[in-house]
């Protein structure tokens, strides 16, 4: 959706798009027969088609009509900075703690006090003064060649530093988002002297420069032109879906989810925080609410093939595929906090 048109235009194509859906079900009453009683204004970085189910549920639940706008976070936080007090955005989502925290030090998000949200997602998934909150998790895991075997000692993510591994690790940029932020945990449990240390320690077991996405670093390591890297869980649970393409990668690569007697396996969440200008602030307190019940936890986190941020909430078989882990409990509130540091610590690694 362009980034350029009025509030009004917004709202005409969204309100068209919605009404030309059908109803998910016999029971279900259909999108133009709903009495529209107020509106919520989401700019959103995601772009999953499972999301105007989403919509499509509110709007039937309560009347509010979704209005939406989509793109990459950074665009949209700058949208609203240019927008000042007359943007007419009420809740911003985006996919990284890092981009939250973008919008927190911006001081575009306003506190949110819910008693439902309090009680449905843990606390290290909510900014500790309710500026924003988690609606799903990902977890940042190691993977290696099976053909190669699973490399002796290999189980927390300080041991990607160890000098029999040279040569041996693929991975992307350090500009990446999802490296940072892994980064910016390991400053945050064992200070900046060890995340420096641990940075230039997997540098120094680099294949190869830094390069593409994490589905390129599945395809190295599957190929075997790397032994080991690091990727997002919900890229490797994109091969284990029933319609998946390629599905035998995964069969050729073993799955780490690390520090499990430590901290605990990093992980990274998407989620919300409303505008401090919000014209429907309470519609979009609901709307936030809203995603934490059940049936729209498994839509938000299957779009991606994330886990849910509500614990009593059933991932897809897909992702729970891949394992049982213990995460980190580190609020992700310091993951964001920590980004300019960890920047730093990747330039003086060498990490390109």
């Amino acid at each position: 959706m362009t980034m350029n048109f009025a509030r009004g235009a917004l709202i005409a194509a969204v309100a068209g798009a919605l009404a030309a859906c059908a109803p998910t079900s016999e029971n279900d009453q259909a999108i133009e027969d709903v009495e529209i009683t107020g509106e919520v204004n989401l700019y959103s970085s995601r772009h999953y088609d499972t999301d105007l189910a989403l919509y499509e549920n509110f709007t039937r639940e309560t009347g509010i009509q979704v209005n939406r706008i989509e793109a990459g976070a950074d665009a949209l936080i700058e949208r609203v900075q240019s927008e000042g007090e007359f943007s007419p955005a009420d809740l911003l989502v985006t996919v990284d703690a890092g981009r939250l925290w973008r919008a927190e030090e911006a001081g575009m998000l306003s506190p949110v006090d819910s008693d439902l949200l309090n009680a449905r997602l843990p606390e290290y998934l909510r900014h500790p003064d309710g500026l924003w909150f988690g609606l799903s998790t990902r977890a940042r895991v190691i993977i290696y060649n099976k053909a190669a075997g699973e490399p002796e000692g290999l189980s927390d993510y300080a041991d990607l530093t160890d000098p029999e591994l040279r040569g041996a690790i693929c991975v992307r940029s350090s500009s990446n988002i999802y490296n940072i932020s892994l980064l910016s945990s390991i400053i945050a449990n064992q200070g900046e002297e060890a995340a420096t240390s641990w940075a230039r320690g997997v540098v120094a077991n680099f294949a190869r420069d830094p390069q593409g996405n994490d589905t390129a670093q599945i395809e190295a390591v599957a190929s075997g032109e790397c032994r080991i890297s690091i990727v997002n869980s919900y890229y490797l649970a994109r091969y284990a879906a029933e319609d998946a393409e390629n599905p035998e990668l995964l069969d050729a690569i073993g799955v780490i989810f690390p520090n499990q007697n430590t901290t605990g396996t990093h992980i990274n969440i998407s989620g919300g925080g409303v505008l401090k200008n919000a014209p429907n602030r309470e519609n979009a307190i609901r709307f936030l609410e809203y995603l934490t019940e059940e049936q729209a936890q498994k839509y938000f986190a299957n779009g991606n093939n994330e886990y849910p941020a509500v614990a009593e909430v059933q991932a897809s078989s897909a992702v729970e595929s891949l394992g049982v882990f213990n995460p980190d409990t580190l609020n992700a509130a310091e993951i964001g906090k920590n980004q300019p540091q960890a920047v730093r610590i990747f330039d003086r690694a060498g990490w390109n």
